[in-house]
């Protein structure tokens, strides 16, 4: 079958697919406007996150052959999974592929929040020595707080044993039981906003986590708390958290993704307390072999005939 590939991707993946029997076109810069056109002529799309899957596309696929989309990734914010399963169109993704990677960049960022890492390379460079006036702090014993339980979530938990930090939990699918085996308390939301020292967010943008962390929300976050978001973009309030972190009622934040991506105008960019990345939770060697390869056995699996294991619309279709 015929297997269209519209952004970057392994070389480890493509080759899966090319072993299983399947044709691949790969094209890492395909437009919008190139692949409405193309997509009826495929039996298959797999995309990452610059490939925006929008309505049109999906109708389009259906009017061709298309049975599958696989997201080498998390999340699938940018595939109308909706429309996919009204025509009949699974939609895959490779959940575990960033695991390990997403983890330790939210650990990343804590520690350099903690420790004045950036301020202290930069200071360093230029021939200053601030040692009386970069104390910093430990994870040992300190509380981290984490919204969501899922796959990314839980390895956080491990790692927040590793240092000796407390675990509290909050999402409304949580159950004692998984609470238990993270090895965290579970409480709502607003406990774990005021008990925290870190509260880290590990959860997807959708119409019910959109601004779940307003003004009001991060008001009740301890003074000398962290907020670190390694997840999406637009579960947090961007002006809500900079008025936050302007007025002190936080320590700091560490930022990895944003409500757009590039940022046009980012009002953190003057702040001292907050580091910046550029959306590089997943953008490791091995998270993107892992996602990739990942990815494509679940697209392998549905030319096949066969269910996958993570199938994203099972429950619309």
């Amino acid at each position: 079958m015929n297997v269209l590939i519209t952004d970057k991707m392994a070389q480890e993946a493509i080759k899966l697919i090319k072993d299983a029997g399947h044709d691949v076109t790969y094209d890492e810069e395909m437009n919008g406007d190139t692949l409405l056109k193309k997509i009826a002529n495929y039996d298959a799309l797999m995309v990452r996150g610059r490939t925006k899957v929008v309505t049109d596309i999906v109708k389009a696929g259906k009017g061709g052959k298309l049975k599958v989309i696989g997201r080498a990734g998390v999340g699938v914010d940018n595939i109308d999974i909706e429309t996919a399963a009204k025509n009949g169109i699974m939609v895959v993704n490779a959940p575990t592929g960033s695991i390990p990677s997403v983890a330790e960049l939210t650990f990343a960022h804590m520690l350099g929040l903690i420790r004045s890492i950036p301020k202290s390379d930069n200071s360093m460079k230029k021939g200053e020595w601030l040692k009386k006036q970069l104390r910093g702090s430990e994870l040992f014993e300190k509380t981290i707080g984490l919204i969501g339980t899922g796959n990314i979530a839980q390895h956080v938990a491990k790692c927040a044993k590793g240092f000796g930090m407390k675990i509290l939990v909050y999402s409304p699918h949580c159950t004692e039981e998984k609470a238990k085996k993270m090895g965290a308390a579970m409480v709502d939301l607003n406990t774990l906003l005021k008990k925290s020292d870190f509260v880290s967010l590990h959860i997807p943008h959708t119409k019910d986590s959109h601004y779940l962390l307003n003004y009001k929300k991060l008001s009740l976050m301890k003074n000398s708390a962290y907020l670190i978001n390694c997840s999406r973009g637009g579960v947090v309030e961007e002006s809500a958290l900079f008025k936050i972190l302007s007025e002190g009622k936080i320590a700091g934040a560490g930022i990895d993704v944003f409500e757009t991506e590039p940022p046009k105008e980012n009002k953190f960019l003057t702040l001292e307390n907050v580091i910046l990345t550029p959306h590089l939770g997943a953008n490791t060697k091995e998270a993107q072999i892992r996602a990739g390869t990942v990815c494509a056995g679940e697209i392998i699996k549905v030319l096949n005939g066969d269910k996958p294991d993570f199938w994203v619309n099972k429950h619309m279709m």
